[in-house]
């Protein structure tokens, strides 16, 4: 493969990427490949010449960067409301999202939720994630339901809704029980702890 060749094929590899980056669902992924596909087409336009094309790309890199910063340190921008269960757009934000919710909660029946607590998570004042939980003697929140939508997924919510359970709500401990494979895993990066079929966070 001669130079020129080599030139050409990067330019096309930063294009794919960035238009991947458009395909995708999670927020956080969006925007790592479109900073992943606009940082190799900054070498590609300074390999070509290409000095607006460049300057055009630094700028789309500072935004995703800022962005994903944004993302990661989202603390005062995640805000966490309770909500009546019997909520008109409780209901209306269940049934959008069930196929989903019901992939990572198959158990979930949402004429029976089995709660008497629900919270709504907001990012920058948009609803991302719904919280149901039963309290239990002792101060232990049994968590019937912890759902975030895919776009906010990978910003992992659950770093900011288990310490305002913890704190604000005054629970001692979280539970959840019968938890699937996916969420499972989910759970024990935010240091859950498995005992026999409960997962269970203490204060």
């Amino acid at each position: 493969m001669n130079t020129e060749t080599l030139i050409q094929a990067i330019g096309y590899f930063s294009t794919v990427l960035i238009l991947i980056s458009f395909l995708m669902t999670s927020v956080v992924k969006l925007r790592l490949v479109n900073l992943a596909g606009s940082v190799i087409f900054v070498v590609f336009a300074f390999l070509t010449g290409s000095y607006p094309t460049a300057i055009m790309n630094i700028g789309l890199c500072l935004i995703n960067i800022y962005f994903l910063i944004r993302l990661w340190r989202s603390k005062r921008l995640t805000l966490m409301l309770p909500m009546e269960l019997d909520n008109a757009y409780l209901r209306e934000f269940v049934k959008l999202y069930r196929q989903d919710i019901q992939r990572y909660f198959p158990d979930f029946d949402p004429a029976a939720p089995g709660a008497d607590r629900a919270w709504f998570v907001y990012y920058d004042m948009n609803p991302v994630g719904l919280t149901l939980g039963r309290a239990l003697p002792g101060g232990v929140l049994e968590l019937c339901l912890d759902y975030t939508i895919p776009q906010y997924r990978d910003a992992s919510v659950g770093r900011f809704l288990y310490p305002h359970l913890l704190g604000e709500e005054g629970f001692t401990a979280l539970e959840f029980h019968g938890a699937s494979e996916k969420h499972a895993a989910y759970l024990k990066k935010m240091g859950f702890r498995r005992q026999g079929e409960r997962w269970r966070l203490e204060k």
